[in-house]
């Protein structure tokens, strides 16, 4: 039912309106209701019937009891008023009837002893208590005694018996040493029920302790100790040999003779018992005889009732719990040894003392009423039943005329106030009674509502829904259910009223949403209440999460999408394996999703999403599987052994939910490479068994690895050695080879055999060789590596070869000739005829006449061809010397050099290469690279001002690769797939700005530049003007993707403190100079103390990443002419007489000395300030 759980109330009255139906009120527990209403006594609490008490306590006896007006209590000892005033170690507890009896100032609580009744009495009746029959715990000493030694012949049975004091309760009976070691015991020395200590047959050992018998009073927590037994055992074999013990034929071997059983317990061949229905039956048999007898239980006509049968003591003892009527009948022990077997029957016989079929109960009626009072008991015998009224013998109470007793029933009729009172019904036999109290109460109360006013009940739509409305009343009110104040009484169709008054709505809709009102009704008036109720939607997962599989460490996400009431609050939470889940370090829950990264075989199991508000829950299960390397291999086998195979067998593991698709067999040998594991074979998945075939001589050892779609497992362990027989080889080593080391040399190297093809100990190579074509006899060696060098050879001259393996028990079949070379020396000439052609630009074609084969002194391997650049065409521009080569393998006669710098004088060598190296080098040739295309122009800016102008700047190619004549500009104006007509401009080679009029403020340009020399046009570079600015600040496009510098925030910063400091060091200045201090001027031109600050005339910075970086000081003309400062600085003038040069990567190795006035830099020439950029340019 979904809504919230009702108060405990509400059960109340729901099970007062149940009984209501029987003709009977029950009191609801309200406290307003239970202080309002009159009441008879009830008892509540009392002691056991028999009360034993510790004897150095205070005595209590219980007696509580309830009533409506509080009940008073007074007591009968004996059958006799029991005064309780006049004796003063006698008090009753306050608004109790329990009993303290005091012994701290004296007394003897044996005077106390007797059968003690409790009455509770109101004005409406007397309620009894059990007869409670008080005794005093005893534990009496044990009587003293001298007990002498007990003779008995080996073999023969022994009872030794315990006759403990009687004391209440009985003592607690076990059997020690006077050492106070406990006797073992077993099946043929044990202990019986009623505490004597039997020997079904006697040893030599028995006497080698004493028994002393020991009982534990329960209340006083003492043990009492008997006198010990001594054994005397008269013996046909007087030594205690312990190696006997364990003899198979142990009494034999004693010179006991044997016997077959007999019962020292019970005696005889039958008996009887009785038991109580309810306790336990105990029977016992205790046998004797040599060897020990072992007993089994039967029972007559059946089995032994398994589910309440066990055995006890060695089976000597057969106990049955809670026994029951079918358990009656003949059980028999059977006593049976090797010599014979005996049976003793015991007759049981199961009596009852009176239990209740139908215990009476107290009955409330309103005025007019009918009820009855119900006694009914069984027991055996069947006990007789007898009535009394408030504690009298019902036949002595006054005459009621609307009372009638027929038997163990009292019939009540139209009954009225004065019907009131607490009757007893006593039902007992010989085996015990029983007491029951039921009061009679007449009762006349107006209805009343029970459950607080105008509730609020929430429910779940389409849900189904009971409103429960919990009243009393005497008589028993009618119970109508009304709707927003509507006059019709709801019952049928969705709504169903129960008898006792709760209206059930069978499927909530929104319409049943409003406020429900119950009125009860009697004679005496009426009362109503009302529900207000709410109707939600429910909660449901619409989106639920799905079973996955996922491989080990992938990331796992459970999704569970939720739709519930906005006014309710709804919680997620999840479970694994239907238990909470644990959210860790490697889960993530999110409202919608659970996420578990690196997800590890123990996250596999279900999942489950659980939405729930404080009225309803719903849930959605999924089942994740954890896909992971399977487990290792176990148990490998080797069976099948011959020389050449086996047969291996394993017990595949856990595949971790992806099946096992192959197995891998590694072995490892201890001989060449102990400890290293290699691979064998390859099996499918689905065997776990193979034939492995093996080489000779090898100790193997394997192991199997299983894979899965995951990886591997680990490897299993390995299995035992198994070593092959030797053979001679039955292959060489591979990878022969023969070659120089040196000019006089050869080294012979193969690859080794490993220890699958060795096949035998002492694995050794014969090693030949020979001039090839000579037909001279073979040179040999015995080696055991992996390789020999023959020494004293010419240079390159091809031998033939053999390697050949060999062991202890031959060599391997005979090898296959190799032919390899000796040792190679630098080749003695160069090659001649080296003719150059230019091709174009950068690319040149060479020719050249072929050595002789004799002068190479080794294998030809290439023609080389070193060549650097010596100079550029342009005048006083550095360029790097560095040495570069072009290869041209094999034996050829030509070839071609690309990717040279055009423009530019080259020289060229040539020499021929051999395994060893260079040979010597050919004439040097020069040639002269022409003039070729420029490179791109950098840095091609493009800056939008304003709306009316776009202003284009550039810095010069990088490589000119000749004169420079100008450059070009194209440009289009574009809108969307609009295109405008193209313009050309051309500008001269000095000319690095440009300025756009644009003549559509809404289109954008796009520009392509190129610079040109007279070869014509070099790279294009194109940039786009930005888009129309949505704000005033100009925007600018980077040919590198560089941002203008003065537009950065922090550049714009530095400028302002820059600005701010210099202006500071002015007020500085001019206060020192008022006061007419003194400092330090320059003696000669003021001459820049650094670089000039390459700052643009916008605020913006160029950065060159040229390696060669030219001179400072020259600008270039617009004829492309150089105009010389007054300085005429070259870099020679820094050297040491003239010789400063250049290393081959370009760097300068000469020695700077400074010359006084080259540093001094007069004024330019040109009005366009100077850059060192476009220095290198104007040299052309």
């Amino acid at each position: 039912m979904a809504r919230q759980p009702p108060p405990p109330w509400v059960h109340a009255a729901f099970l007062l309106c149940l009984l209501s139906l029987g003709g009977a009120i029950e009191i609801p527990m309200d406290p307003s209701i239970q202080n309002e209403l009159t009441q008879p006594p009830t008892i509540t609490k009392q002691s056991v019937k028999d009360h034993i008490v510790d004897p150095r306590d205070n005595i209590l006896i219980e007696c509580e009891a309830k009533g409506n007006p509080a009940p008073s209590f007074h007591w009968t000892r004996n059958s006799r008023f029991f005064n309780i005033a006049k004796d003063p170690r006698v008090s009753m507890r306050r608004r109790s009837g329990t009993l303290v009896i005091d012994f701290r100032s004296g007394g003897r609580p044996e005077e106390y002893e007797g059968e003690y009744q409790c009455f509770a009495r109101n004005k409406f009746g007397t309620a009894l208590s059990n007869r409670i029959r008080l005794q005093v715990s005893k534990s009496p000493l044990w009587p003293k005694e001298n007990l002498d030694p007990v003779v008995v012949q080996e073999g023969a049975p022994l009872t030794l018996q315990c006759n403990p004091p009687p004391g209440l309760p009985s003592p607690v009976i076990f059997w020690m040493s006077s050492s106070m070691e406990p006797i073992t015991q077993d099946k043929r020395v044990s202990q019986g029920h009623n505490g004597d200590l039997y020997f079904s047959n006697v040893m030599l050992q028995d006497m080698q302790t004493d028994y002393s018998c020991n009982a534990r009073f329960h209340f006083t927590h003492t043990i009492q100790q008997k006198n010990p037994f001594t054994l005397k055992v008269l013996t046909n074999h007087p030594y205690n040999d312990s190696s006997l013990r364990n003899h198979p034929d142990m009494y034999s071997a004693r010179g006991v003779a044997e016997r077959t059983p007999s019962f020292m317990y019970p005696q005889g061949t039958a008996s009887s018992q009785m038991v109580l229905r309810g306790m336990d039956l105990l029977l016992e048999c205790i046998a004797s005889g040599v060897p020990t007898p072992d007993i089994a239980w039967y029972k007559k006509g059946g089995d032994l009732p398994s589910d309440k049968a066990k055995f006890e003591n060695f089976n000597k003892a057969l106990r049955i719990t809670n026994v029951s009527e079918e358990d009656s009948g003949e059980y028999f022990c059977l006593a049976s040894n090797k010599m014979g077997s005996i049976r003793h029957t015991i007759s049981v016989r199961v009596k009852a003392a009176p239990y209740w079929l139908d215990e009476p109960k107290n009955l409330i009626l309103a005025p007019g009423e009918d009820g009855r009072l119900v006694c009914r008991a069984n027991g055996n015998p069947k006990p007789t039943v007898q009535w009394m009224v408030n504690g009298e013998p019902l036949q002595s109470a006054p005459p009621n005329p609307n009372r009638e007793v027929a038997g163990d029933t009292i019939i009540f009729r139209d009954t009225q106030i004065s019907s009131r009172a607490v009757y007893q019904c006593n039902t007992s036999n010989e085996h015990g009674y029983l007491l029951a109290n039921a009061f009679v109460s007449v009762l006349d109360v107006p209805p009343r509502m029970l459950s607080p006013r105008n509730q609020l009940i929430r429910v779940i739509l389409y849900n189904r829904t009971r409103l429960d409305c919990p009243f009393f009343g005497s008589p028993i009110p009618t119970l109508r259910w009304f709707k927003n104040g509507q006059g019709s009484n709801l019952d049928g169709g969705n709504y169903h009223v129960y008898e006792n008054g709760s209206l059930e709505i069978k499927m909530i809709r929104k319409e049943d949403q409003g406020i429900y009102t119950c009125v009860a009704t009697n004679i005496l008036g009426k009362a109503e209440n009302q529900v207000r109720l709410e109707v939600k939607d429910p909660t449901r997962i619409y989106r639920m999460p799905e079973d996955q599989v996922a491989k080990r460490g992938t990331t796992v996400q459970l999704e569970c999408r939720v739709k519930h009431d906005p006014s309710l609050k709804l919680t997620v939470s999840w479970l694994k394996d239907d238990e909470p889940l644990y959210i860790g370090n490697r889960m993530k829950k999110e409202d919608d999703s659970l996420t578990i990264f690196g997800v590890a075989e123990r996250d596999q199991g279900s999942y489950t999403c659980v939405a729930s508000t404080e009225l309803d829950q719903d849930l959605a299960k999924a089942y994740l599987t954890v896909l992971g390397r399977p487990d290792r291999p176990r148990d490998l086998e080797l069976t099948d052994l011959a020389e050449r195979s086996v047969r291996l067998t394993w017990i595949p593991g856990d595949d971790n939910n992806s099946p096992i698709t192959d197995y891998v067999v590694q072995f490892e040998e201890d001989q060449f490479q102990p400890g290293v594991w290699h691979d064998h074979s390859k099996y499918p998945g689905s065997v776990n068994s193979a034939v492995l075939r093996l080489s000779p001589y090898v100790n193997y050892q394997f192991r199997v690895i299983a894979v899965n779609e995951v990886g591997s497992s680990h490897p299993s362990l390995p299995s035992e050695r198994y070593r092959t027989s030797g053979a001679p080889p039955e292959s060489n080593p591979g990878d022969v080879k023969g070659e120089g080391t040196r000019k006089n040399n050869m080294e012979i190297t193969w690859t080794p055999m490993n220890a699958t093809s060795a096949f035998g100990p002492n694995l050794r190579y014969i090693v030949k060789w020979r001039r090839r074509e000579t037909r001279e006899a073979w040179n040999n060696v015995t080696v055991w590596g992996s390789r020999y060098v023959v020494g004293q050879t010419p240079v390159y001259v091809p031998y033939e070869i053999r390697v050949q393996a060999e062991n202890d028990f031959g060599k391997g079949p005979e090898p296959e000739s190799v032919i390899g070379y000796s040792g190679e020396d630098y080749p003695r000439a160069a090659p001649t005829e080296v003719k150059v052609r230019v091709m174009n630009s950068t690319a040149i074609s060479l020719q050249w006449n072929r050595v002789y084969p004799d002068t190479v002194q080794g294998q030809l391997r290439e023609y080389r061809a070193y060549y650097w650049r010596e100079s550029s065409l342009l005048k006083n521009l550095w360029v790097s010397q560095k040495r570069q080569q072009a290869s041209f393998p094999g034996d050829r006669l030509r070839g071609v050099v690309s990717r040279l710098f055009p423009y530019s004088n080259y020289k060229l060598e040539m020499v021929v290469v051999n395994g060893r190296g260079d040979g010597p080098r050919s004439e040097t040739k020069e040639f002269t690279t022409p003039e070729g295309v420029p490179s791109a122009p950098r840095r091609f800016r493009v800056r939008q001002p304003n709306l009316e102008t776009i202003n284009l700047e550039w810095d010069h190619p990088e490589h000119p690769n000749g004169i420079m004549t100008g450059y070009t500009l194209k440009y289009v104006a574009f809108n969307g797939t609009k295109v405008g007509k193209q313009i050309v401009e051309n500008f001269s080679p000095n000319q690095t700005k440009f300025t756009v009029q644009r003549t559509d403020p809404v289109s954008r340009y796009r520009f392509t530049l190129s610079a040109r020399t007279q070869v014509g046009s070099g790279e294009a570079v194109t940039e786009e003007s930005p888009a129309p600015p949505n704000e005033a600040t100009p925007t600018a496009a980077y040919t590198n993707n560089q941002a203008d510098i003065a537009t950065q925030g922090w550049f714009i910063g530095l400028m302002c403190a820059i600005a701010l400091l210099v202006l500071i060091l002015l007020i500085v200045c001019f206060i020192k100079r008022s006061r007419g201090g003194k400092y330090p001027v320059r003696e000669k031109k003021d001459v820049p103390l650094g670089p000039e600050d390459p700052k643009e005339e916008d605020g913006s910075f160029d950065y060159s990443d040229e390696d060669n970086k030219p001179l400072q000081g020259s600008q270039t003309s617009l004829d492309g002419t150089i105009k010389q400062q007054e300085s005429d600085d070259s870099l020679v003038d820094y050297g040491e007489g003239g010789e400063g040069q250049f290393n081959e990567d370009g760097s300068f190795i000469g020695q700077y000395t400074v010359k006084k006035d080259k540093e001094e830099t007069e004024g330019n020439e040109s009005s366009e300030a100077t850059s060192p950029v476009n220095a290198i340019y104007s040299l052309a």
